[in-house]
């Protein structure tokens, strides 16, 4: 039997911008919020992830500006923005800045980074897992002080998304930092990570049900779907990619939203 969750389920589609020219990409956000879409994310990387490595591509934070202004209802963010690319006081101001520009529906969803060609290429200095995740532990604090300083301020208390498993770092900075935890988990892979996020939870004294859980459908039954949401997942994502936007996927994962949400 299905345990029923605090939260309602959502579902959020990742809009990636590769492979495709503007028009298709803007014309695909409008589609999934008229479907009902709850978040709609990009990600924040500067070159295709798949196939043609060369291929069109888009920057993440000015394309969820121009997201804001042409939508009205969904949420928004990049799934997930990288820390390393924009200095932290710099992406606390465009995060408020996009938040005024929603109405107060942007969500800021970071990591650490992982993509070697976008340093390489843009120079940013790589570093290392542990060197990029010590950075993000030192810059949200800056983040959230200085989201507390800004002029306005945000219109809401900016939701913070954090991707990652790692159990040694990336799980304690969700247990101090995140409003929504986003992992690629299986079943069994998310019980075991949720033991390990509730023992940092206590050690920093934060109550685990404070932070929604955030996983990805692509690949998935409705069946695996289902053993996620009764291990506390009620945020679930969707991959979609350029240059023709499928969203055959994305009603399929609405009706079984609205079935759990019934």
């Amino acid at each position: 039997m299905t345990t029923p969750q605090p939260r309602p389920v959502r579902l959020g589609v990742q809009i990636a911008p590769q492979h495709a020219d503007y028009t298709s990409i803007r014309n695909t956000v409008s589609a999934v919020e008229a479907l009902g879409v709850d978040i709609a994310f990009n990600w924040d990387h500067f070159y295709p992830l798949s196939g043609d490595p060369e291929g069109l591509h888009f920057e993440s934070w000015t394309l969820l500006a121009a997201w804001a202004e042409q939508t009205s209802v969904i949420e928004m963010g990049a799934l997930v923005n990288c820390n390393s690319y924009r200095n932290a006081d710099l992406q606390a101001d465009m995060a408020r800045t996009i938040d005024h520009i929603s109405g107060g529906r942007f969500i800021f969803g970071t990591g650490s980074g992982w993509f070697e060609r976008d340093y390489v290429e843009y120079g940013y200095e790589f570093g290392t897992v542990g060197s990029r995740l010590d950075a993000l532990a030192t810059d949200l604090p800056r983040i959230e002080a200085r989201w507390a300083k800004l002029n306005p301020a945000p219109v809401r208390d900016i939701p913070v998304l954090i991707g990652g498993g790692g159990e040694k770092k990336t799980l304690r900075i969700v247990a101090q930092h995140a409003d929504i935890w986003h992992s690629f988990s299986t079943p069994e892979v998310l019980a075991h990570k949720l033991g390990v996020l509730g023992t940092w939870c206590d050690t920093v004294g934060r109550d685990i049900t404070e932070i929604e859980i955030s996983t990805e459908l692509r690949g998935r039954t409705t069946e695996e779907a289902d053993e996620l949401y009764e291990l506390g997942t009620t945020l679930f994502t969707i991959g979609i990619s350029g240059p023709a936007y499928d969203l055959a996927p994305v009603e399929d994962w609405i009706a079984w939203r609205d079935a759990k949400n019934a």
